[in-house]
């Protein structure tokens, strides 16, 4: 009978400062058990072979970390693994593991939500893998893939959603590194459809600028990755309806950077609307300024070429959906116009 480890069985490894837990080959290590020694840094060894506590050994184990045969270790290529092992890769997978963590303290990502990736190479991808809570995310679980999403290195499997990532840094080349996260307050926003106004805070609209908003698809589809192409040109924070948020910029930093000033804009929103005072925005020549300060930071957005008139034609009420800068032969007839409309045709059924 297969000797079956729990967490009791574990437990005492936290206080004797032990970095390896000896198991049979043959061995079932409960889930609860593995996460635990996980959060204390120890690693299982299965006889003398080496698996890590985060679901699958390192050599591609099953979920409760037994290793697998020999014949399902991956063959990886010799300059993946030399690039995935490489100083830069190092520190780039340390910087991924700061911003997950700060992702979860943040409470902008539950459970193993969110996913963090950087583009470290022409067809290299480093990524967070599936299944990791971002709270206990370890150097160890990074992995990485092709810009196909082929795994080509990495003992952890990586996210299921890393094709939304690709597909932006394929579409926009300075989208080396990409954020997706649920954090609330702009999620809600994704969610009910209101949109977020502009012209308000002069950070969000330097860094941020108008936020895009990408159709529902199911998340870890291709057709989900492909919501985002029409937007990541002129766009460094994206809306996924009923999802998330999307942040990309060729710095890792702030990339994370804009998901904490989308939220936090958001979040100072939805307080202001609570005051029952009408809003202010940013007088319209005085974004002109901002959209300098920009361009001269290199960052996009979609109201560059515009008239000035058109950088806040956005009135901000709960509930209310704004067409994007440009669009103005779509927008719907204004109120006046339909109550005239009406009124007409109501006279015109009274005097018959």
């Amino acid at each position: 009978m297969k000797q079956v480890i729990a967490l009791k069985d574990v437990t005492h490894l936290k206080a004797s400062g032990a970095r390896t837990f000896a198991a049979p080959t043959d061995a079932i290590v409960t889930p609860s058990a593995k996460d635990f020694l996980r959060s204390i840094g120890v690693t299982i060894q299965f006889d003398g072979t080496s698996a890590s506590a985060n679901g699958g050994g390192s050599n591609g184990g099953d979920p409760y970390g037994a290793p697998a045969p020999a014949a399902a270790t991956p063959k990886w290529k010799a300059e993946h693994v030399k690039l995935f092992n490489s100083p830069e890769a190092q520190r780039i997978k340390e910087h991924i593991v700061s911003v997950s963590h700060r992702l979860w303290k943040r409470e902008y990502v539950d459970g193993n939500g969110g996913n963090v990736s950087y583009r470290i190479g022409p067809n290299e991808v480093l990524c967070t893998p599936t299944l990791v809570s971002k709270g206990i995310m370890r150097v160890e679980d990074i992995c990485m893939v092709d810009l196909a999403g082929n795994q080509i290195a990495g003992t952890a499997k990586r996210t299921s959603e890393i094709f939304l990532h690709l597909e932006a840094m394929k579409a926009q080349p300075k989208a080396r590194a990409c954020v997706h996260a649920h954090p609330p307050h702009a999620t809600a926003f994704a969610i009910t459809g209101a949109e977020v106004p502009r012209c308000m805070i002069p950070e969000m609209e330097v860094l941020v600028g108008t936020v895009a908003k990408a159709k529902y698809e199911t998340p870890g589809t291709q057709a989900f990755a492909e919501t985002v192409l029409p937007y990541c040109k002129d766009h460094n924070c994206i809306l996924l309806q009923n999802h998330g948020v999307l942040t990309w910029n060729e710095d890792l930093e702030k990339a994370y950077w804009f998901m904490e000033i989308v939220d936090a804009y958001c979040r100072t929103v939805v307080i202001a609307s609570h005051l029952g005072a009408a809003f202010t925005q940013i007088p319209s020549s005085k974004i002109g300024d901002l959209l300098k300060i920009k361009q001269g930071l290199g960052l996009p957005d979609e109201r560059t070429g515009l008239k000035e008139a058109d950088y806040c034609a956005c009135e901000f009420r709960p509930g209310v959906v704004c067409a994007n800068p440009g669009e103005g032969s779509a927008q719907s007839p204004d109120l006046d116009s339909i109550v005239k409309i009406v009124t007409e045709e109501v006279m015109k059924a009274l005097n018959k």
